[in-house]
């Protein structure tokens, strides 16, 4: 993000979710796809505090310029300005039955505010130095503060009157929260401690020990068994409230964090810091599995292992990275060939890659140990793409040397090229019954081979320049082919007449892939957007912008489920996306992502998407972003706004 996080919410419905920020800007988001819904702009300073109506309509937010605002959030406009306190706003708070707003501040007092009107029907006093948080009970009949003064109080939500001051903090308490059942109050400390008091009798339950710095900001989990944590030692905690310790420990963060929010429909949470990054957490384990860390160059490709539960990327950087389809973990990194690769493939068992690149070489490697196993020469220039045949017993290279050369996938040993193309061969691919290469290159034509012939049966001629890749539909009937003119061919493989013409991309378009089903086709473009068209009607039913470069890898994982797809992008990084296909339309939800920097919810505007799911549906993860915002996903009539990245 260009701001550090102050505070961060969700609705209560756990639809929107809000990020206040210390330029004052506050950023609304749907949580169903993280479209940005809303920029409120209004406040002078640091928005230190932001709350959602219980219906969901408000944003009620405080800033030290001294105001308290309420928004309606689907229009952005500003219904209220709330200007009587004289210093300093660092918290507000919205009552369950949603009459009133109670803020808090500086100058040592808590007001309570009418949300319909905006006026001020009563001023809270006792605090004797500056109020840093407040919250309403479950039911709306109390009040909890917390103070520089080391004390927290809680109210009559009626009568203002204060019964009961909890002393037990040695310094200044930041946050505060009910738990679900408003028996509780848990209160997070200058100290370095969180304390759990029982309402009714004052009585401190449990000192929560173990972070190494200040704690701003505390929240209960739905249910009220956990409490999650904000601190400074740029962790976040998670306690058992029976036992008061400590259950996970979330690092990432790489500057203090001053805020928590759990989400009220999936066991995630959102932390807000220092380091201008919002992260969400995967509850039962911590949130750490989720962060990975991308390649730090160029992403040529990307596929999925044969059971689903991989995904190769290779890298300009030389390497080839193994990843957790399930959690996007980072499981192993492969290292050898001495120049960009850009080519790899899965063998149909799933215990080997085959790779080729920019050092001329075909590389076949042990999933599970990691080592390459043997080394294949014979180009006399880069290797484009590689393929392996659906039985697992032969590998097609295609060069820049305008060849496609064949290799017995057990001996390892040379069979036979493919001629014919007049400039380099930029894609192969095998049909599904393997009889069949498909073959695609610069010099604008695709090719068709008898693979027990070696002889070319067909040449598919349409496209208007370079053909970057080709692929067979699931069924073998049907072949699409992806160019440089931008558009998208689809092609009877019996007869080799084009089918369709898919137009809409503006830049070369890099690689094409169907989905399982082999309803979709999904196509990346140098225009920085993935495409999904209905293979059927060749309508375009998903457009997905604004990816910080050319989307060069595009892979389907098999699920009898579910569509997921992973990417590939010129930034490095390596996203996957779930389809969901709901009455005709198509909805995309990220689920991971990994950068070559933080994964991050970045800019404020949810920029530069990297990462969003729930526990194995919804995870956000991206990256940090600068910039106006551009339309990033149409569904529709739907617009996702997101941000270019650094």
């Amino acid at each position: 993000m260009d701001s550090i996080v102050r505070s961060c919410a969700y609705s209560p419905d756990g639809t929107a979710f809000v990020v206040g920020l210390e330029s004052g800007d506050i950023h609304v988001y749907s949580t169903l796809n993280w479209e940005m819904l809303q920029t409120l702009n209004g406040h002078q300073d640091e928005t230190r505090s932001v709350v959602c109506s219980t219906d969901g309509n408000l944003v009620v937010s405080g800033s030290w310029d001294k105001t308290v605002r309420v928004w309606i959030m689907e229009s952005g406009i500003c219904q209220h300005i709330l200007t009587d306190h004289t210093d300093m706003v660092h918290c507000v708070a919205v009552s369950p039955h949603q009459h009133q707003v109670a803020s808090c501040s500086s100058d040592k007092t808590i007001r309570l505010w009418d949300l319909a009107t905006g006026n001020c029907h009563q001023i809270l006093f006792g605090h004797e130095d500056a109020v840093d948080c407040v919250v309403y009970s479950p039911k709306g009949d109390w009040l909890a503060s917390g103070s520089d003064d080391s004390t927290v109080r809680l109210w009559d939500a009626a009568t203002g009157e204060c019964s009961r001051i909890l002393d037990s903090h040695r310094d200044a308490v930041l946050g505060i929260a009910f738990s679900p059942q408003g028996d509780q109050v848990a209160s997070a400390s200058y100290d370095k401690t969180i304390r759990l008091w029982d309402v009714k009798s004052g009585n401190c339950r449990h000192v929560l020990e173990g972070h190494n710095a200040e704690v701003h900001n505390v929240v209960y989990s739905p249910k009220g068994d956990q409490i999650f944590s904000a601190s400074n030692d740029v962790t976040v905690r998670a306690w058992d409230v029976q036992s008061g310790t400590c259950r996970h420990t979330m690092t990432g963060h790489t500057g203090n964090v001053f805020c928590v929010a759990y989400s009220p429909n999936v066991d995630m949470i959102a932390s807000g810091s220092w380091d201008k990054t919002v992260r969400l957490w995967d509850v039962s384990v911590g949130g750490t599995r989720h962060i990975s860390k991308g390649h730090s160059r160029t992403v040529p490709n990307v596929k999925c292992s044969p059971n689903g539960d991989l995904v190769a990327s290779c890298c300009m950087n030389n390497t080839i990275r193994l990843w957790d389809v399930e959690t996007g973990a980072c499981l192993r990194t492969l290292s050898g060939h001495s120049d960009g690769v850009i080519g790899l493939a899965f063998s149909p068992q799933g215990r080997e890659i085959v790779s080729g690149g920019g050092d001329k070489t075909v590389r076949l490697w042990d999933i599970e140990t990691g080592i390459c196993q043997h080394i294949l020469t014979g180009h006399n220039d880069y290797v484009c793409d590689i393929a392996y045949s659906p039985q697992g017993d032969q590998v097609a290279s295609a060069g820049e040397d305008m060849v496609v050369r064949l290799w017995n996938a057990i001996t390892r040993e040379y069979c036979g090229t493919l001629s014919g193309h007049k400039k380099g061969v930029r894609s192969v691919a095998y049909s599904p019954d393997g009889n069949l290469i498909a073959t695609g290159s610069k010099d604008c034509t695709v090719r068709l081979w008898n693979v027990g012939t070696m002889a070319c049966t067909n040449i598919l001629i349409g496209h208007d320049d370079w053909v970057h890749d080709v692929e067979f539909a699931p069924q073998g009937r049907q072949l699409a082919s992806v160019s440089a003119a931008g558009t998208v061919r689809l092609w009877n493989v019996t007869t080799g007449e084009c089918c369709l013409t898919l137009t809409g991309h503006n830049h070369a378009v890099r690689r094409v892939a169907y989905s399982p089903s082999g309803d979709l086709l999904a196509s990346g473009s140098e225009d920085k957007t993935l495409k999904l068209w209905d293979v059927a009607s060749g309508q375009c039913k998903v457009e997905i912008q604004n990816f910080p470069g050319t989307v060069y890898g595009i892979a389907w994982t098999p699920s009898p489920d579910a569509n997921f797809l992973i990417t590939g992008c010129q930034d490095g990084s390596v996203l996957k996306w779930e389809i969901i296909e709901e009455d005709g339309q198509c909805h995309v939800r990220l689920c991971w992502g990994a950068t070559s920097g933080s994964l991050t919810v970045s800019g404020a505007l949810i920029q530069d998407v990297r990462g969003l799911s729930s526990l194995n549906k919804q995870l956000l993860k991206q990256r940090s972003a600068v910039g106006e915002p551009v339309n990033q996903f149409h569904e529709a009539n739907k617009t996702l706004i997101t941000m270019t990245s650094k």
